[in-house]
C-alpha cells in the first residue's frame, strides 16, 4: 500500500515512519510539511493511504480532507492529532480512522487494519458514470452587478483556490462556487485537467514548457491568458497525448 505522511513536525513524520517499518506491505512514496504541498504530493503519487495532521499553517488537514474527498479515487485518511477535540470533525471531513499523538503501535495497527481496501490497481476503471455526462452552453457567475453567464466556449480555464473557482474567460474573470470535479464531469472532453488546482479548455492550450529553472515540473500557456497553468506528474502523459493527436 502506498502511503504518503502528512504533518507540519519533522520528528513527527520521523515517527510515523519508524512505525510503519514495522508493518510489510507498506511503502512511503511522499511527505509533506503543510496542506497545500500534501495535496501536490498526493496529486501527483496517488497514495493508497495519507497520514495526515489536522493541526497545519494555511490549508489544515480537515481542508485536505475534504479535498481528497471530492477526487475520483480519493485514498484513505488516517487522521492524526494532539488534539481530541478534532475528532468529529475529522470523521466529517470522511476519515477512515483517527490517532491521537503520540502515536502508539498498537493504536496505529487497529488504524490499518480498519482502512484496509483495494489500492487503486485492484479497482475497477471500466465503470462509467453516465449521469453526470451533461453539456453546458453557460458558466453562471454571481457579480456585484448581478447574475451574468460566460459562454462556456469563451472559458479559458478553472482555476481553484480553496472555497472559489476562478473562470478565466476570453474577456475577464469570475468566481464561482462549483467544484472543478463538477465541472470537468460536465464538460469534458472540451475541457481537460491538467492538475489538482486546474481545468483547461483544449481549443485555447498554446503550448506545454518545461520549467525553466531546471526542476521536473511543466506548464500550460493558454491563449488569451497571461498566466500559466501548472501541469502535475501525474496528467502530464494525458496532455502530451491531447497535443500529439490534436
Amino acid at each position: 500500500m502506498r502511503v504518503v505522511i502528512v504533518d507540519d513536525e519533522p520528528l513527527a513524520r520521523e515517527r510515523v515512519k519508524r512505525l510503519l517499518q514495522e508493518f510489510p506491505g507498506y511503502e512511503i512514496v511522499g511527505e509533506a510539511d503543510n496542506g497545500e504541498t500534501a495535496l501536490d504530493v498526493i496529486d501527483d503519487e496517488e497514495p493508497d493511504l495519507v497520514l495526515l495532521d489536522i493541526r497545519m499553517g494555511g490549508i489544515d488537514g480537515l481542508q485536505v480532507g475534504r479535498q481528497l474527498a471530492e477526487m475520483d479515487m480519493p485514498p484513505a485518511v488516517i487522521f492524526t492529532t494532539a488534539y481530541s477535540e478534532h475528532a468529529l470533525s475529522a470523521f466529517d471531513a470522511n476519515a477512515s480512522a483517527y490517532l491521537l499523538k503520540p502515536i502508539r503501535m498498537e493504536k496505529l495497527r487497529d488504524a490499518l487494519q480498519r482502512v484496509r481496501k483495494p489500492t487503486r490497481a485492484h479497482k475497477p476503471s471500466s465503470v462509467v458514470d453516465t449521469s453526470s455526462q451533461l453539456k453546458r452552453e453557460f458558466i453562471l457567475a454571481t457579480t456585484r452587478d448581478g447574475l451574468i453567464r460566460v459562454p462556456t466556449q469563451e472559458v479559458v480555464y478553472f482555476l481553484a483556490d480553496q472555497k472559489y473557482t476562478t473562470v478565466a474567460h476570453m474577456h475577464g474573470e469570475v468566481l464561482i462556487e462549483e467544484s472543478l470535479k463538477t465541472l470537468e464531469d460536465d464538460l469534458q472532453p472540451q475541457f481537460l485537467r491538467v492538475h489538482r488546482k486546474a481545468l483547461v479548455n483544449t481549443k485555447f492550450i498554446a503550448s506545454l514548457e518545461r520549467d525553466r529553472h531546471g526542476e521536473q515540473h511543466h506548464w500550460l500557456k493558454m491563449k488569451h491568458a497571461a498566466q500559466s497553468l501548472p501541469v502535475s506528474r501525474r496528467r502530464l502523459a494525458e496532455v502530451r497525448r491531447f497535443l500529439t493527436e490534436a
